[in-house]
């Protein structure tokens, strides 16, 4: 039992599976967005980005649709960015918020608030564990809070048994 994904043959995985008249759309920002986490970032990044451009790509109607591809895929990067404190100097990789808006020819404000939209239709928080980098997940304690009773434990002090409960159900990342 693992918790990755695999896809079928000519499928796209369930993060990356988008509806047909945005493939086109999806594949224009997914460029631009993978171009810079290549260049400045990592592969996790790179992941992570596909996975959110593709989320905005199902809703209905999609967001994307309106406003300019560049705005979109900078507004991406950088919410999966604060999502895992990118513009944080005392982590690795970092990259200056500016910088990261430079690299798609957008202003710091544009893709700032682009962000801010994308976080608010998705719901998504500072290290939410959705939009975290898997290979940081461990450290990150909101993956590991489960509520229990009406009480927030962390899984990683209860039992073996509990924590394999908690992973079958999909609360945790894996059983530490």
């Amino acid at each position: 039992m693992g918790n990755t994904r695999q896809a079928t043959a000519g499928k796209q995985p369930r993060e990356e599976s988008v509806p047909n008249a945005m493939r086109p759309l999806f594949e224009a920002i997914v460029e631009m967005t993978d171009a810079v986490c290549r260049e400045h970032l990592d592969d996790e990044y790179a992941q992570l980005c596909r996975q959110l451009t593709a989320a905005l790509c199902r809703k209905r109607p999609s967001p994307l649709i309106q406003g300019k591809t560049e705005t979109w895929a900078c507004g991406i990067v950088y919410a999966i960015g604060s999502v895992n404190f990118l513009f944080d100097k005392t982590q690795t990789p970092h990259l200056n918020a500016g910088d990261l808006c430079q690299l798609f020819g957008v202003s710091k404000s544009a893709g700032s608030a682009k962000a801010r939209a994308i976080a608010k239709m998705l719901r998504i928080g500072v290290a939410d564990p959705r939009w975290y980098r898997p290979s940081r997940l461990g450290e990150n304690p909101l993956a590991w809070m489960i509520e229990v009773n009406g009480l927030i434990v962390d899984a990683r002090y209860e039992s073996r048994k509990f924590q394999e409960e908690a992973f079958r159900l999909g609360l945790i990342p894996y059983v530490p």
